[in-house]
């Protein structure tokens, strides 16, 4: 269990995957570090003290920055959540010609966790999610880096990222500590989560089952459910303006100015206010770097979604009615 008194539950994650300026191996400029601080305070104006991270977030580079933020801020470490994500391996690393691969083995959980804390700069981790499936996953590796991280004090809660239930299983039959979190990608515009199930039994074979029970799997356990890009990577915030689109994102990047107009808020806490109604609770990792875009989101926890509402969206950006 958690059992720690710092809020895990709260409404929205800042996510400090840009924060490092660029996906490349060049090194941190002074305006890049202005930024990333400065999106840093911007999630703290808006009272967010869960923070989202992975070891290969810009090369790094966003743990770094979110490091030296803790190093000039010593006393606010005690009451932030600092999560980090560990599995994914890029191309040509660590040399080049390699591909790019997920390992969850024992040795490179330890190493991840390890480098992350060290460019963090703390003694800890709050939580510990296993980004990607590994298809070559031995979940009794897992187990002992779980059991040696928390023996440690090195990490104090875990989850996953993108698993399903069946994978959850499979790594909770043999982890001891429970497995508290899964994100997932989660927004108006991808929302194979519950398309699945409300499209059973349809000649619909386009949906398949690829998010099948995952939402309700999480409810089920007490896991809790984290939404990444939930702004839909900006198509129903604006870029969809001026860019060229399905129609059915255009429809639904309209409706969600018509709401926000109506409602005297932001075209972004209409979007995060979707996400925010689900009943699982699910928590928006919102990612952006632009301060004001951050305030705007979290004008969301304002608003209260009507059903009509909700499912008026939904169909709208999933092209269709439902059945």
């Amino acid at each position: 269990m958690i059992t720690s008194a710092k809020n895990y539950s709260a409404p929205i994650v800042y996510g400090c995957m840009m924060i490092g300026g660029a996906f490349d191996a060049a090194p941190l400029d002074g305006a890049q570090r202005k930024k990333g601080r400065a999106a840093i305070e911007a999630a703290l104006e808006c009272d967010i003290n869960f923070f989202d991270h992975a070891d290969f977030y810009c090369y790094g580079k966003s743990e770094t920055i979110f490091g030296e933020f803790l190093r000039d801020h010593a006393g606010e470490r005690d009451r932030l959540v600092v999560q980090s994500k560990c599995g994914i391996i890029l191309p040509d690393q660590p040399e080049k010609g390699l591909p790019g691969r997920f390992d969850l083995s024992y040795q490179h959980i330890m190493e991840a966790v390890e480098g992350s804390l060290a460019r963090l700069q703390t003694d800890y981790l709050d939580v510990l999610l296993l980004h990607r499936p590994d298809p070559l996953v031995e979940p009794e590796e897992v187990a002992r880096a779980f059991d040696d991280l928390h023996r440690r004090g090195r990490v104090r809660s875990f989850g996953v990222s993108n698993h399903s239930p069946a994978q959850i299983e499979l790594l909770q039959a043999y982890v001891d500590h429970p497995l508290r979190f899964n994100q997932i990608e989660y927004n108006p515009l991808h929302t194979v989560l519950h398309d699945a199930a409300i499209h059973a039994n349809m000649r619909r074979p386009e949906y398949g089952n690829p998010g099948e029970g995952i939402i309700e799997y999480c409810r089920m356990h007490d896991i809790q459910l984290q939404a990444w890009a939930p702004l839909a990577k900006g198509l129903l915030t604006g870029k969809a303006d001026s860019a060229e689109v399905e129609p059915r994102v255009r429809r639904a990047a309209d409706y969600v100015a018509k709401l926000a107009g109506e409602w005297g808020v932001s075209r972004e806490a209409v979007v995060i206010g979707w996400v925010l109604r689900h009943p699982a609770r699910i928590q928006p990792v919102v990612g952006t770097t632009n301060p004001d875009r951050l305030r705007s989101a979290c004008e969301a926890l304002q608003l209260n979604f009507s059903r009509e509402e909700w499912y008026q969206l939904y169909t709208v950006a999933m092209g269709h009615r439902v059945p």
